[in-house]
């Protein structure tokens, strides 16, 4: 027990949970009405306050649990015969599928932290690897399986050539990956949004701003029905597997941590520091590339301006919460899924805004960027192993 209420990387994380989940049910009490008048005469009975503000945010929370992971009583209806098992597994399907892009985007950021980079551009990279696999998806033609290659392959190149370009400005300008990535971002959005109104890329017959559909052949294998997840998830296990051996278990891995610890040792030590700048963020823009990809070819089979979303920046979100490490940012990614897919039905079953999903994932990630703050409020023991200064990029 005393090992456990340290400031452990696990108690802090669980820690910064719980009070986004408390600070999160205040929020719901205080946006309803209803309950709010019931407070107005707390003094005289103070148990119809405290009940239904337990029922609300109950409610609100057990929607959001099942519109995550799946409804107890849909799997009941399933194991009687009343309900496919496709209903059942309907919210898993759709938090995988919010989750499998998080996890390349957060990967992009995670990697380049880890090289001692600030990659804020994953946003960018994930738009380029949209644009090349959607375009790639629907101009070659190719047969099944080579043409989903060929398209999943373009929109990683895509994604590392954004990359490669504030990795080679780092590297022989020593300009700042933060200003260089930000300013990409908004030249990848502005590309996007003007080429899918382009002859030959927007869809015959449509006067809005959308490109023709990707082939089939292009799209990621899905259950189909209405389960969305695809095979991209998979994808994205293996990469998260391929990543954290890259960074524990090869030599390109070891320059990429003994630059983000200490460039300049790094050097005296014959490592290549500008070198290591380039590959690194092509390898992380090929990340967010990935993530993109995925998006396009998995979920939405066209382009459009937001076909991206925002997978980039809350890929950003996804790396922090994970602590900047491959198995961590998968979870992290997971959650972040969980409260997208939840939030949907929270908002249609407690009519509670999706927006309280977003204050939700604020909340967690200034708990875990701010352990000290954890700390002090639960009085956590100093521990040995936290490693929080290790998982973040310096400056």
């Amino acid at each position: 027990m005393k090992r456990f209420w340290s400031a452990n990387n696990f108690t802090l994380t669980a820690l910064s949970m719980l009070m986004a989940v408390v600070i999160g049910g205040v929020l719901i009490i205080i946006s309803d009405a209803t309950v709010l008048a019931k407070f107005g005469y707390f003094t005289a009975r103070p148990s119809d306050a405290f009940e239904s503000s337990w029922l609300l945010v109950s409610t609100a929370y057990a929607d959001l649990l099942k519109g995550a992971l799946g409804d107890p009583a849909v799997f009941s209806a399933w194991f009687s015969g009343e309900a496919t098992w496709q209903q059942a597994f309907a919210p898993i399907s759709e938090t995988l599928t919010y989750a499998a892009p998080l996890v390349f985007t957060g990967l992009s950021v995670a990697l380049a932290f880890r090289g001692g980079l600030f990659n804020i551009g994953a946003q960018g990279q994930a738009v380029l690897g949209c644009i090349a696999a959607g375009v790639a998806g629907f101009t070659f033609g190719l047969p099944i399986v080579l043409n989903l290659i060929v398209a999943v392959v373009a929109g990683v190149l895509g994604g590392a050539l954004w990359g490669f370009i504030p990795g080679l400005l780092k590297a022989r300008t020593g300009a700042h990956e933060v200003i260089t990535t930000i300013m990409l971002n908004y030249t990848a959005g502005l590309f996007l949004a003007w080429l899918v109104i382009q002859q030959g890329i927007q869809a015959p017959g449509r006067s809005d701003a959308i490109s023709k559909a990707v082939a089939e052949s292009a799209q990621l294998p899905s259950p189909g029905g209405v389960l969305r997840v695809h095979l991209g998830i998979i994808l994205a296990v293996l990469t998260t597997a391929g990543v954290a051996w890259l960074l524990n278990r090869s030599a390109f891995g070891f320059e990429i941590r003994a630059v983000g610890a200490n460039p300049h040792a790094a050097k005296t030590a014959g490592i290549s520091v500008a070198k290591t700048y380039v590959l690194l963020m092509a390898v992380a823009g090929g990340l967010a590339g990935f993530g993109g990809a995925t998006q396009v070819l998995g979920t939405a089979h066209a382009l459009t301006p937001s076909v991206a979303g925002n997978i980039g920046f809350d890929g950003l979100l996804v790396a922090l919460l994970g602590r900047t490490r491959p198995w961590g940012t998968l979870f992290a990614a997971l959650l972040f899924g969980a409260l997208r897919a939840g939030g949907n039905r929270m908002q249609s079953f407690s009519g509670i805004s999706l927006e309280l999903v977003t204050v939700l994932q604020a909340l967690i990630v200034i708990f875990i960027a701010a352990p000290a703050l954890v700390k002090a409020i639960f009085r956590l023991r100093a521990s040995r192993a936290t490693g929080l200064g290790a998982s973040l990029a310096k400056g």
